[in-house]
């Protein structure tokens, strides 16, 4: 188990659940479109919330979006151990840095003591696009090995300053990469890791990568917080951690979950259309609840038995269940107001 760090009474590591964030991509000088964005965010079951923060002006703004924001505001800061000390007067939740971008080691440590001082974690992000010369030379390209190194050797700084309320990701395009320096590093530490595919992509693509290297770590134990690093609007990528924690075990479904066969040749109704339907009469509901929408009256019941309530269509009769349990038969045409009425008896 990691150590924990909290990020303004969200706590990240020691056991805790795992955390979901996600980064703006409005201007952060645009004060109001920034936190219109945050609110969407929030809304969407984000927890922690990332601002890039590259000018003064940037940093300065910061202080009004967190003293309004509904979620705990990331200062993400890049080369000017300056632009970190305002953030953190500034009142954000937490930094992420890499020491060893921002200049002397009497920079790191004003930093850290500024954090220390206020009781603000800070993340070392090391990211593959922008490793250290140094170690690309070494390794001849951003290895697992080279990730790995580089975050122990920023580790290294915060621990000479005296700071050890760290978080720490290692994250590269590459899914191999990512699950292998992720692996390695938390052999050797015990630092809360901050979990994600860098620049996963976009669309479907982009799905895949994510959901094929955070969800092969957190299957492992490996992930106290996580980001889906998507192309877009930032609250897919809320959506996409959120299904990737569910299915992996790790939160309760929220609102309706359905599960659908893949339609194999048993099937003899058009399935999608009986899923559109019953997601159009049942849209609004705020339970959490799960329904199975089967092709096939073999097999739908036993297949879908731990959901909630399901039915299994066949090309006359649909069989309307409750865990797995056969309640009764309705015709197929009326397959969708049978579940309906269904879930409202029960």
């Amino acid at each position: 188990m990691t150590r924990q760090i909290q990020v303004h009474g969200t706590k990240i590591g020691g056991g805790a659940g795992v955390s979901v964030q996600s980064m703006t991509t409005t201007d952060t000088c645009d004060i109001e479109a920034t936190l219109a964005q945050i609110e969407r965010l929030a809304e969407a079951g984000c927890d922690i919330v990332r601002l890039a923060v590259p000018t003064n002006a940037a940093a300065e703004a910061v202080r009004d979006i967190a003293r309004r924001s509904p979620l705990p505001i990331v200062a993400d800061i890049h080369f000017n151990y300056k632009l970190a000390l305002t953030c953190a007067a500034n009142g954000v939740a937490k930094l992420r840095i890499n020491p060893g971008n921002i200049g002397k080691p009497e920079y790191v440590r004003l930093v850290a003591d500024a954090c220390k001082e206020r009781g603000i974690p800070i993340r070392i992000g090391v990211n593959s696009g922008s490793l250290e010369a140094e170690l690309l030379a070494k390794y001849g390209s951003p290895t697992a090995e080279a990730l790995v190194e580089s975050a122990e050797g920023h580790v290294r700084l915060l621990e000479a300053a005296g700071f050890y309320d760290i978080a720490v990701s290692m994250k590269s395009s590459d899914v191999p990469t990512t699950v292998e320096a992720y692996e390695a590093f938390a052999r050797k530490f015990d630092y809360p890791l901050h979990v994600g595919v860098t620049a996963a992509g976009f669309g479907q693509s982009g799905l895949v990568k994510a959901a094929m290297g955070i969800g092969s770590l957190l299957l492992r134990g490996i992930g106290d917080t996580i980001r889906v690093s998507l192309t877009g609007d930032p609250v897919r990528e809320v959506e996409t951690a959120l299904d990737i924690l569910r299915v992996a075990g790790l939160r309760k479904p929220r609102g309706l979950e359905i599960i659908s066969c893949p339609t194999c040749g048993r099937c003899k109704v058009d399935l999608e259309a009986v899923i559109a339907e019953f997601r159009k009469a049942y849209s609004d509901t705020k339970r959490d609840i799960s329904v199975a929408i089967m092709g096939c009256e073999v097999n739908g019941p036993g297949e879908a038995r731990e959901a909630d309530y399901g039915l299994a269509a066949g090309p006359v009769h649909a069989t309307l269940f409750a865990k797995g349990e056969v309640i009764r038969k309705v015709e197929t045409a009326k397959a969708v107001e049978g579940l309906l009425d269904l879930i409202n008896e029960m």
